[in-house]
């Protein structure tokens, strides 16, 4: 079964006066329930400019640790995640139209990761990112949903010129806006010693992906390495609030999967 440690922590930064952002996980109670359900981890960022977004941001996270709870023992993770995703969705699309006579805007980003025997499946809606940090690599396990991102995968806008475009952060896709959003659910193998970042833009769009692999790599204190990131987005740019969490991968057990049921390798 897959063992890991985990750090999280979330900081208003030095201009916003009230945190949008809002984190949360379900671990396992058993040994068994390691194995038919694992561990959930999640980062929401609510939009900005949005009436309520640290409204929309908790009911995301809630409304996926209360369906990840209720899920059908031995489920898929990806099954699970497209579905909780969804309903997180409806949830907040339906209580941004009851807020008041008329509706109003609540939106937000959501990134999700379940792990379970030697397998992380990620699930995002927005800009909020999750990376695999592998012997001191980065490798992002998400694509932001942005105007500028999809500027540059059609070749319109260099990487260089997207980090510096005002219009950066205007997302394409977030969990609230519609009653149905589509989203981006892929899986991948982990290994000892790997360990996953969670985070809103507030942490990515001031580090750089190498630096964060450097700070993590070079702090095996999960609760230092966090404090440090925290610290260092704060002195670099402090206009958002900052968000993440830090899951290192201690063990896992290979399995295979035949008819949709795991078996172990050995």
């Amino acid at each position: 079964m897959v063992e890991i440690e985990f750090a999280q922590i979330t900081d208003v930064g030095k201009v916003r006066g009230h945190n949008e952002d809002y984190l949360g996980y379900v671990l396992p109670e058993s040994e068994e329930q390691t194995r038919t359900h694992g561990w959930l981890f999640a980062v929401a960022d609510g939009v900005g400019g949005q009436d309520l977004g640290e409204v929309a941001s908790r009911l995301a996270v809630e409304s996926l640790q209360e369906g990840f709870r209720r899920a059908a023992s031995g489920e898929s993770h990806s099954n699970v995640l497209q579905r909780l995703v969804q309903s997180a969705n409806t949830r907040i699309y339906e209580a941004g139209k009851k807020a008041s006579a008329g509706g109003v805007a609540m939106a937000t980003t959501v990134v999700a990761c379940a792990l379970r025997f030697d397998r992380v499946v990620v699930a995002h809606v927005g800009d909020s990112r999750c990376y695999l940090i592998r012997r001191g690599h980065t490798t992002q396990l998400t694509r932001d949903h942005t105007v500028v991102n999809d500027q540059v995968r059609l070749g319109v806008m260099s990487a260089k010129e997207a980090t510096e475009a005002s219009t950066r952060h205007l997302l394409t896709r977030s969990l609230g806006n519609d009653l149905f959003v589509n989203v981006d659910v892929n899986e991948h193998q982990v290994l000892p010693g790997d360990v996953l970042l969670l985070c809103s833009d507030g942490l990515h769009g001031a580090i750089p992906a190498e630096e964060l692999a450097d700070i993590v790599s070079s702090h095996p204190n999960l609760e230092y390495a966090a404090s440090k990131l925290i610290d260092l987005a704060n002195q670099r740019d402090g206009a958002d609030n900052v968000t993440l969490q830090l899951i290192h991968v201690l063990g896992v057990e290979r399995i295979g999967m035949y008819r949709g049921r795991p078996y172990k390798l050995r």
